[in-house]
């Protein structure tokens, strides 16, 4: 069964809602994140308002956030310092992804892409980018191109990242694709980009997460006894800068872990986005989960 922009959002919220444990009135704003939707069903400006008042929520302020492949942690990143300042929660009642990068640049861009992808003998990734695909996944593969070359990452590792992840999905009644994969059938599929399978790319799909944020009062007057605490909340954007140098993630990280008090070895269990299995190997490295050129291990060792 398809669903539109608004039931699929109204869906996220109301379970939120019901699972926060308040009635819906008790809402007092809303951020909401979207990228794309424009483009790809027509709706502009107003998404938020229009998913919202489908389900009664109307009148609250409502505040849309677009910030491409971040737009839903940017949401939630200024959803939670209003709440913190005190603003809120006080004691009373294809082509669109191709926008996503620096349009006046794309030629340039384009041509990089091509350059590096013949030079390394990539025949698929040489051609194609933004018209057969999301040029996002010649921007990946092109990195991941460069993280086999500089650490001796394999791209049975980059397989294995999406194996898993292909496993975490069969179990969990949400998820857009529910088929547990095989590194060898990962390795199978038709190329993308190499070394991009198309399992190692994020398919174009609708999706809605929705979460309720309250003060440290608010959660107490509620009876929260085990809430879930946001200890820290870091929002940077990317710049230029040599490939061994700090980039947003690690930045980010870093300061995260700073103003939570804690650090990679502290945590339990990590959820984190990103378009292409390579991605999620480095991701590993700017968490500080390893040592630069060590996420492939990781993946070897089922971590």
């Amino acid at each position: 069964m398809e669903l539109g922009l608004k039931a699929i959002g109204a869906q996220a919220v109301e379970l939120a809602v019901a699972d926060a444990g308040i009635p819906q009135d008790a809402l007092q704003a809303a951020w909401v994140g979207n990228a794309a939707a424009g483009l790809v069903t027509g709706q502009e400006s107003i998404r938020g308002q229009v998913i919202l008042r489908s389900i009664g929520l109307g009148k609250l302020p409502v505040i849309n956030v677009e910030n491409a492949c971040a737009s839903s942690s940017t949401a939630l990143h200024q959803a939670a310092a209003m709440v913190t300042a005190g603003l809120y929660d006080k004691r009373k009642s294809f082509g669109a992804f191709s926008g996503a990068v620096d349009v006046e640049a794309m030629q340039e861009i384009m041509k990089r892409l091509q350059d590096d992808a013949k030079q390394s003998g990539a025949k698929s990734g040489s051609s194609g980018a933004g018209e057969k695909r999301s040029m996002f996944m010649d921007i990946y593969a092109a990195a991941a191109r460069a993280h086999m070359a500089k650490y001796g990452t394999t791209v049975e590792q980059f397989a294995g990242v999406s194996a898993k992840n292909s496993f975490h999905g069969s179990m969990n009644a949400r998820a857009q694709f529910r088929e547990a994969l095989s590194v060898e059938e990962v390795l199978a599929s038709p190329m993308i980009a190499e070394p991009l399978t198309r399992p190692m790319c994020s398919p174009i799909g609708d999706g809605a997460a929705a979460v309720v944020l309250v003060s440290e009062a608010k959660a107490r007057e509620l009876g929260m006894t085990n809430p879930i605490r946001v200890a820290s909340s870091v929002l940077h954007s990317g710049w230029d800068h040599a490939y061994e140098e700090e980039g947003a993630g690690e930045l980010c990280s870093r300061e995260a872990y700073e103003e939570a008090g804690v650090g990679p070895e502290d945590l339990s269990v990590v959820e984190l986005h990103d378009a292409s299995a390579p991605a999620e190997i480095m991701a590993y490295e700017y968490l500080g989960l390893c040592p630069k050129g060590g996420g492939g291990k990781l993946i070897d060792e089922g971590a």
